[in-house]
């Protein structure tokens, strides 16, 4: 019982904030190289 109390403190002590941002920062990052390759893939037509 106690080795699954430490795993939710550990999955509460785990700063959820800070990795979604980062996860949202890295998604905006590839959005831009994704529509070059879409215009590109699609000869400049969108």
């Amino acid at each position: 019982m106690d080795a699954i109390f430490n795993i939710f403190n550990a999955v509460g002590s785990i700063h959820w904030e800070v990795i979604f941002q980062l996860l949202f920062v890295a998604l905006i990052m590839l959005a831009g190289p994704a529509v070059i390759f879409v215009l590109a893939f699609r000869n400049g037509d969108l």
